[in-house]
């Protein structure tokens, strides 16, 4: 079929005005060795690493067309785990910013990450109350972990076991091992939602925070497991287990015991609750402005802090003096951090010299870096840099193009900023009011902005200054319109007044060298009876356009204001309007959600559309077109043709509600903000755009988002897989069917034909020539997270055929592990029709064989392998006099210096009792 008519696609060109998400954590990176520099930060859909030390981004990471809800760094500080609200979990590269494993799993956003001691694995847990745990080696799911019954708060893994301890709102505190991938222990004391937890000092302790004014500590134990017990401490063991929840067994070497708690002094539930990389310090705050940091004490240093607790408490001959390590021996206050503004999370990393550093990331779009001494008793923390100027700390309500296309004005409820569009920097900011409308003024020199007081404002575009506050209205002033001749322009507010103002150039009387500055005279004042939501000049000067709180659009002569039309079929009030080039159309947006088509001849209705899902914000035309753009508070921007009465395309929208809309004069450029504080900026691109295929395109994408997560296989309803069924897991599947299908055709020709006929052009394609190898090319280039999802979708015959083809490949030494992970996971998943298939008997014991033998090879390659590494390692370390690691030489060293010290010590002791 074809086109009737071209359009051309706007494309996302660029976000700015953002410096950090609310709905996500903070995090130090370590980027060119450089520790407590570098902080990653989310800015809705993309992460940015800032520079604090120069104030600047040091990079910016792809976005996944999704916001990011969770950040975590990798032990070994090379990789970024990133987790989205559509589920996902994106690993990246810190160095080259790309995409190394993709992870598609949870049903809803993911809340939480955690790595485990090694960053060979990853936890994350999400509003749908799984946990998953994922193996970033081998780039699939481990397992997937149910029994929570609210969101996920928080997951941690303890460093020398293999154990994972998740907290959530449902008020439980869970310890899963990871070996059995069964729950084994519940805590059950606290009284309302969990929000964080943290191991300190190597597992020992184990600090929750919850909505209370308490942190609870308790300490992690091991016994042994051979351990006989008495009959005294049988009958105890087996009462205990009947008062437990069920899973719970008091049987496994780790215990887990309250040893007191923690008194907060800041106000609310726990906000944040983190611990640094040591198992130190650790932070939290919140509802206040506040963080609180707790130290707790090495050994040595607790030791010390005890016997001088004791030799006070004998001192001051206290009656009951206890002889027993307490919670005041091992922890201590550090100073509170006060704030400048409500935080929403943070992180700290501990120095080698006690230096702590607490990045906070705050609810008003900045970023504070803060710095303070563990060692010196009762320091004030001090701010050393913040991220402040570089976006608002409010939502931009009012946004706006310059007339050569280069500058963007945007608004929000306590400045004006002025941006460079090519380089989108922040070029001025103005101190103002609560802004709601704003444009330049001819020559852009000078900008107009209305303030929800009834005050315009005449800003200097230059100097960045006030020229001059004029009380326009006596309400809010809500719309401002340039003149078609550019001499002047009009204002509406909810005083029930339009107003017409003219430019003129006065003499600066402030000013001795009487230089003349722009203001504005007022030369007319229409009166209406309700309160004015938006108000318009007809490019032709003939008309002007006002919507009222009661729902009508209104349209008066400029010259006699004499009443011509009336605009009336909304059911809820217009918010926003725009007139077309050539005064032929005019466009409204209302809390209907309905856009409507008029004519400005005789002001018929051409077309009621149900454009958005919530109430229509702004509206604007493409200059000497009849496509227009709308925005809504459903966060989504759409493009459509006024002529045909038909959508075109939905941009990427916002997170949260779009509040305004500005197109560039040129028609190139469009703009628009929202609640996630975000200016997105598109630009019109040279693509084509097809109505049928993105009305396909986005039908297919609901039925995606609304259709079955997991396929339900029958005679499997254990079947809990840690991934999903995604797009690429159905292209997985269909790629395998497809290679099954031509390796049956070329099989055929093989045996019908004499002569050696030519390799399909898919089998070309992979650059391989027998069906064997076509079949493996096409499983290696499945993304390994997609692998068990796409097979689950394929039909038993074709099951049956990789498993016939299996054995042979196996047998060839070069796809041991792939192979034997694709065999096992159709064996479990059709393990009672392959038994009942006599066909499929020798192939299974042809398999069986096989594979014990190459695994065993396999085994036996990698035992040599370490061994003889070790070798080489332990002659190495003999020959050079250096341990080979250096992260061991540097213990060492640092042993050998604690102990020379007090060796010193203790000959100082001698001395001095001699």
């Amino acid at each position: 079929m074809g086109l009737t008519k071209d359009y051309l696609r706007y494309v996302p060109c660029g976000n700015f005005n953002i410096v950090s998400s609310q709905n996500c954590n903070v995090a130090f990176v370590t980027l060119q060795g450089q520790i407590g520099r570098f902080v990653a930060v989310a800015a809705c859909e993309n992460i940015i690493i800032w520079d604090l030390r120069l104030g600047e981004k040091a990079q910016v990471f792809p976005d996944e067309k999704a916001a990011v809800t969770a950040i975590c760094v990798s032990p070994s500080n090379r990789h970024l785990a990133a987790g989205y609200s559509n589920g996902n979990v994106l690993v990246y590269d810190l160095k080259t910013a790309e995409v190394l494993n993709t992870f598609s799993g949870h049903r809803s956003e993911v809340i939480t990450l955690a790595y485990d001691s090694l960053g060979h694995k990853l936890a994350s847990g999400s509003k749908d109350t799984d946990i998953i745990v994922w193996d970033t080696i081998a780039e699939t799911g481990i397992c997937r972990l149910s029994g929570h019954k609210g969101p996920i708060t928080k997951v941690c893994f303890m460093s020398k076991e293999n154990i994972l301890i998740s907290a959530s709102k449902d008020t439980f505190i869970k310890f899963w091992d990871l070996s059995s991938k069964h729950c084994f222990k519940t805590l059950t004391g606290h009284q309302t939602e969990i929000w964080g937890l943290c191991l300190v000092k190597s597992d020992q302790y184990l600090v929750t925070g919850c909505g209370d004014s308490e942190l609870r500590i308790f300490r992690l134990t091991y016994k042994d497991p051979n351990e006989n017990l008495n009959p005294v401490e049988h009958l105890t063991l087996t009462l205990e287990l009947a008062n437990l929840e069920e899973g719970d067994d008091t049987t496994h070497p780790l215990q887990c015991f309250k040893t007191g708690s923690l008194a907060r002094s800041g106000r609310g539930r726990v906000i944040s609750l983190v611990s640094d990389s040591t198992g130190q310090v650790i932070a939290c705050h919140g509802t206040d402005k506040s963080i609180e940091l707790f130290y707790f004490c090495s050994n040595d240093e607790t030791q010390t802090r005890f016997k001088k607790r004791l030799k006070k408490e004998r001192a001051k001959q206290v009656r009951e003096i206890t002889n027993q390590l307490s919670l005041k021996d091992e922890v201590k206050r550090l100073s509170v951090i006060k704030l400048e503004g409500k935080p929403k999370s943070l992180d700290l990393v501990l120095g080698n010299g006690g230096e702590l550093r607490v990045a906070v990331n705050f609810s008003d779009n900045c970023l504070r870096l803060y710095n303070l001494q563990t060692s010196i008793k009762d320091e004030e923390a001090n701010c050393l840099r913040g991220i402040l100027n570089q976006g608002h700390h409010s939502d931009c309500r009012a946004v706006t193009f310059s007339s050569d296309n280069l500058a963007i004005v945007s608004g929000s409820s306590e400045s004006i900023k002025i941006w460079n569009r090519p380089s989108q920097t922040s070029l001025r900011t103005i101190a103002t009011g609560f802004v709601q409308s704003i444009i330049f003024v001819p020559g852009d020199r000078h900008v107009l902005a209305g303030l929800n007081d009834g005050k315009l404002l005449i800003i200097d575009v230059a100097s960045g200054d006030v020229l001059e506050e004029i009380q326009a209205h006596s309400k809010d002033l809500r719309s401002i319109c340039l003149s078609p001749d550019l001499r002047g322009c009009v204002t509406g507010g909810g005083d029930e007044t339009v107003k017409f103002w003219q430019f003129e150039l006065i003499v600066d009387e402030s000013s001795t060298s009487n230089v003349k500055v722009l203001s504005l005279i007022h030369k007319n004042t229409l009166k209406l009876d309700s309160n004015v939501l938006c108000v318009k000049l007809s490019p032709n000067g003939k008309f002007v356009a006002v919507a009222l709180l009661d729902s009508t659009v209104k349209i008066f002569f400029v010259d006699t204001f004499k009443f011509y039309l009336s605009l009336y079929g909304h059911k809820l009030p217009v918010f926003c309007m725009d007139i077309s080039s050539d005064s032929r159309l005019i466009v409204t947006g209302s809390g209907d959600r309905n856009i409507k088509i008029w004519g400005t001849d005789f002001g018929d209705c051409h077309k009621s559309i149900f454009a958005h899902d919530d109430t229509v914000t702004a509206i604007q035309f493409v200059p000497k077109t009849h496509l227009f753009f709308s925005c809504g508070k459903d966060g989504k921007i759409k493009q459509w043709d006024g002529d045909k009465f038909c959508k075109i395309v939905t941009l990427q929208g916002h997170l949260g509600e779009a509040h305004a809309l500005a197109v560039s004069p040129n028609g190139q450029y469009v703009i628009s903000s929202g609640a996630d504080r975000v200016l997105r900026l598109y630009e019109k691109s040279e693509q084509l755009v097809v109505l049928q295929d993105e009305e396909e395109e986005e039908r297919e994408r609901e039925e995606f988002a609304t259709g079955q997560e997991t396929v339900i296989v029958p005679g499997q309803p254990g079947l809990n897989l840690p991934s999903k069924k995604t797009i690429g897991s159905e292209k997985a599947a269909e790629s395998i069917l497809e290679c099954l299908e031509v390796n049956e055709i070329y099989r055929r020709q093989l045996t019908d034909g004499t002569t050696q006929p030519t390799p399909p052009l898919l089998m070309q394609a992979f650059n391989v020539s027998t069906p064997e190898d076509f079949l493996l090319e096409t499983i290696r280039r499945i993304r390994p997270s997609d692998l068990e999802e796409g097979l689950l979708l394929l039909p038993f015959n074709a099951v049956c055929n990789i498993l016939t083809a299996l054995p042979d490949l196996i047998a060839r030494g070069d796809c041991i592990e792939v192979g034997c992970k694709v065999a096992m996971f159709l064996l479990r998943l059709h393990h009672a029709p392959i038994v009942a298939n006599q066909l499929l008997l020798p192939t299974m014991t042809k398999l069986q064989q096989v594979m014990k033998e190459k695994v065993m090879e396999l085994r036996d390659l990698i035992g040599y392998n370490y061994y003889g590494m070790q070798f080489m390692q332990k002659q190495s370390e003999e020959r050079e006099g250096v341990q080979l690691f250096r992260d061991a030489t540097l213990e060492k060293r640092r042993g050998e210096r604690k102990r020379k010290k007090r060796e010193k010590i203790k000959r100082s002791i001698l001395v001095l009792n001699t």
